[in-house]
C-alpha cells in the first residue's frame, strides 16, 4: 500500500511540474518568472548622432556597437548577482554600474575624438555615460529599495513574472477609446493605389534577439526576441548580400525583404526554449511566444503626390524600444482590436470584448532623403509626412509599409493580477518594463527591382495589387492619406478600404491616421552614411564590427521537413560589400537560419488556463495508474488478512 501511494504521488508531482525546469525561479505553483524588475537604464547615444561624417562611421559604428555590449554584459552580472543573493544596492552601484561609466566613458571619449578628426566635436555626449540602477518596485522603474535582487514573486496588482512588468494600468478597454478624427482628403494628384505582399505570420517560429540595422555583428543586439517573416537569413552577422541571396516567406519570391517586430508573449508561466539565454529569460522576457493569427503587409501611396520606388536595402525603423526610458518622441506605437481599429492606444495595451481580436499596426515612415539608405541614429534618412501628406523639403514620397498583426488573445483578468486569463506584452529591453509605447517594427527593403518598379505603377495609377503581381484591375477609391493604412480583409489578398471592418459586424468602422508623436528628423543634417546601394543590388559597404559572439541555432525538432544545417556564424562581421562567405539560396519553406531560433512544439500556442495541469500529461500518468492499482491490491489484501486473523 505504502509502496503504490508513494508511486502515485511522486508521478503525479512529476508530471504536473514537467516542463517547468528544476523549480528554481519559479511562483511556487509551477510558473516560470521573468529574472526580475532590476535593470541599467543606459542613455541611448545613437540617437543623439544625427551627423556623422563619413570618415567616422567605421570608429562611431564599432564604438555603438561595444557600448551595446557592454550594457548587455552588465545586466548579465546584475541578473548573476540577483540569484547569488548578492545583489545590495550599494555593491551593485561599485561592482557594476560605476565600472559600467568608466567603460562607456572611454568608448563614447572614442566616438567624439573620431568625430572631431572629420568634423566638428559633437557637444554633451559626455553626459550620457552614466547609467541608472532601476529596482522600482511598482512598475514604474523608478524608487529605490534596499536591494536590486530581482523579484521572484507574481504581483497581485499585475506585475508581471517577475516584478518588471506590464503592470494593470498598462492595459485599457478598447470600448472606452474615443474615435480617432477623419484624415483630410487626398488631392488630385495624389497617388490612391496599394500593394500588398503575403509573407506568412511566421509559423515556423524563425526569431532571434538580434537587431541587423541598429546592432549589426553584435550577437543579442536587441536584448529581446523578434518575429520575422519575409527574409529568411537576417541575423545580427547578414551582409546585403546574405539578405540578397537568402530564401523568403513571401508568396511572391520576389520579396526577400525583412519584416520584424519584438515578440507577444503570454505571461503564463510557459518556459520557451529562449528561458534561459539572452534576450528571453535572463533579460525579463519570459512566458509563452503567441504565433500571429494574421499578417498583414501593404504598402500604400501619398495623398498629394506620386510615389517613388524605394532604393534596395533601404532600412526603417519606426517606434522607440526605448521610449519609455528616451520619451515619446520617436515612439510609434498603435494597439487595437478588430472591428475598433477606428480606436488606437499609443501607450496601453488593449482589452478586446469577446470575439474581437488583438492588434498592432506600424506605420512606416514614406519619405526618403533621395540619398542615403539608412542614417547614424536611423532615422534622418527617412522621415513621416506633414498632417497635409506633404514630405519635407529635400525629401521625396515613397510607399508607405503599413503592417497589421492580429493576435488571438483574450482580455487578461486583471482583477487578479492576470492569474485567470494571463496578461500579454511585447518583449523589450529589461529596463523598458515591457511598456506597450516601447513597440517597434523593423523593415529593409530587399524588393527585386522589378517588382519594385511594379509596386510603384501599380500605387501611382490607383489600382490594387496582390502577391505574384496580382492586379485586382480596378481602381482603388480615394484613401484619406497616406497613413491611412489600408490593410486586407482576413484571406481576401485585396485591399480593405477605411470603412470596411470583419468581425464584429456591429463594431465601429476601423480607419487609420498619422502617429500623434513625429519622429524627429532634421533634414539640414541629414547624415550619408550609406549610399543607396546600385543598379546590381550589392549594396554599399557595411562597416566592420568586431564584437561578433557565438551565435547557435535551435531548431524546432517536431517540424517537418528537416531545415537544411545551419551555415556557421562567420569568424568576422561580415561587411554589406558581401566580405562574408555568402549563404546559399534557400527555398521560402526553409525552417531555420544560422540565427533563427525556433520553439519547441510544447511551447507553441495553447488553450489558456491549461498550461501545466494534468490534461496535457495524462499520457505520462501510467505509473500513477499502476500505483493505484498496487495500493488497492495491498487494502484488499489487509482487509482479509484481518477477517482470518478474527
Amino acid at each position: 500500500m505504502l509502496g503504490g501511494g508513494g508511486l502515485v504521488a511522486a508521478n503525479v508531482y512529476a508530471s504536473a511540474t514537467e516542463g517547468w525546469g528544476d523549480g528554481s525561479g519559479t511562483n511556487g505553483t509551477g510558473q516560470v518568472l521573468s529574472a526580475g524588475m532590476a535593470t541599467i537604464d543606459c542613455p541611448d547615444v545613437g540617437s543623439r548622432l544625427t551627423a556623422v561624417p563619413d570618415a567616422a562611421r567605421p570608429d562611431v559604428d564599432r564604438e555603438l556597437a561595444l557600448l551595446d555590449r557592454q550594457t548587455a554584459e552588465a545586466y548579465h552580472r546584475l541578473q548573476q548577482s540577483g540569484q547569488t543573493g548578492a545583489a545590495d544596492s550599494g555593491a551593485v552601484e561599485d561592482t557594476i554600474v560605476n565600472p559600467l561609466k568608466e567603460q562607456r566613458a572611454a568608448a563614447i571619449g572614442r566616438i567624439a575624438d573620431a568625430i572631431d578628426r572629420a568634423g566638428d566635436r559633437p557637444q554633451g555626449l559626455d553626459d550620457l555615460a552614466a547609467c541608472t540602477l532601476r529596482t522600482g518596485g511598482d512598475g514604474t522603474g523608478a524608487g529605490a529599495q534596499s536591494s536590486a535582487a530581482p523579484t521572484r514573486s507574481a504581483q497581485p496588482g499585475g506585475a508581471g513574472q517577475g516584478g518588471n512588468g506590464p503592470v494593470v494600468s498598462d492595459y485599457a478597454d478598447i470600448t472606452s477609446v474615443p474615435p480617432e478624427a477623419a484624415n483630410p482628403p487626398q488631392q488630385s494628384g495624389a497617388s490612391r493605389g496599394s500593394f500588398t505582399s503575403d509573407c506568412g505570420v511566421n509559423a515556423n517560429g524563425l526569431r532571434n534577439s538580434d537587431n541587423v540595422i541598429v546592432a549589426p555583428g553584435v550577437s543579442n543586439g536587441a536584448h529581446h526576441f523578434h518575429d520575422y517573416v519575409g527574409n529568411q537569413g537576417n541575423s545580427a552577422f547578414a551582409s546585403d548580400d546574405d539578405l540578397a541571396k537568402a530564401g523568403t516567406s513571401c508568396v511572391d519570391q520576389g520579396d526577400r525583404s525583412t519584416y520584424y517586430w519584438p515578440v507577444l508573449r503570454l505571461q503564463n508561466g510557459t518556459q520557451e526554449r529562449d528561458a534561459g539565454s539572452p534576450g528571453g529569460g535572463t533579460e525579463g522576457n519570459a512566458g509563452q511566444i503567441v504565433t500571429p493569427k494574421q499578417v498583414t503587409l501593404t504598402f500604400v501611396g501619398n495623398p498629394r503626390d506620386k510615389v517613388t520606388a524605394m532604393p534596395r536595402f533601404l532600412r526603417i525603423i519606426t517606434g522607440d524600444a526605448k521610449a519609455f526610458v528616451n520619451g515619446p518622441g520617436n515612439a510609434n506605437a498603435s494597439w487595437s482590436c478588430t472591428g475598433y481599429e477606428n480606436r488606437q492606444l499609443k501607450d496601453k495595451y488593449p482589452l478586446c470584448p469577446p470575439g474581437s481580436d488583438v492588434v498592432r499596426t506600424f506605420k512606416f515612415q514614406s519619405c526618403w532623403d533621395g540619398r542615403n539608405i539608412d542614417s547614424a541614429n536611423h532615422r534622418t534618412h527617412v522621415a513621416f509626412t506633414a498632417p497635409d501628406g506633404s514630405c519635407p523639403a529635400g525629401f521625396q514620397a515613397i510607399p508607405q509599409l503599413v503592417q497589421r498583426i492580429v493576435y488571438d488573445v483574450k482580455a487578461p483578468s486583471l482583477q487578479d493580477g492576470g492569474r485567470t486569463v494571463p496578461l500579454f506584452a511585447v518583449d523589450s529591453f529589461p529596463e523598458q518594463l515591457h511598456k506597450p509605447v516601447t513597440d517597434h517594427g523593423d523593415f529593409i527593403n530587399v524588393f527585386d527591382e522589378d517588382l519594385m518598379r511594379q509596386m510603384v505603377d501599380c500605387i501611382n495609377s490607383g489600382r490594387s495589387c496582390g502577391p505574384d503581381g496580382g492586379d485586382s484591375g480596378t481602381t482603388a477609391s480615394p484613401t484619406a492619406s497616406s497613413g491611412s493604412g489600408t490593410t486586407a480583409a482576413p484571406g481576401s489578398g485585396t485591399t480593405q478600404q477605411p470603412g470596411d471592418t470583419a468581425t464584429p459586424t456591429s463594431a465601429p468602422a476601423p480607419s487609420t491616421a498619422q502617429p500623434s508623436e513625429e519622429p524627429r528628423t532634421d533634414a539640414t543634417t541629414t547624415p550619408d552614411r550609406h549610399t543607396t546601394a546600385p543598379d546590381d543590388g550589392s549594396g554599399s559597404t557595411k562597416q566592420d564590427h568586431t564584437t561578433k559572439r557565438d551565435h547557435t541555432t535551435k531548431q524546432d525538432r517536431s517540424t517537418p521537413p528537416a531545415p537544411p544545417a545551419p551555415t556557421p556564424a562567420p569568424t568576422s562581421a561580415p561587411t554589406r560589400s558581401g566580405a562574408a562567405q555568402p549563404q546559399p539560396s534557400r527555398p521560402a519553406s526553409a525552417q531555420a537560419t544560422p540565427a533563427g531560433y525556433v520553439p519547441p512544439a510544447a511551447a507553441q500556442p495553447q488553450a489558456q488556463g491549461t498550461q501545466g495541469g494534468l490534461a496535457e500529461t495524462g499520457a505520462h500518468l501510467w505509473p500513477a495508474a499502476l500505483g493505484t492499482l498496487l495500493a488497492l491490491s495491498g487494502l484488499i489484501m489487509l482487509l482479509r488478512a484481518r477477517r482470518l486473523r478474527y
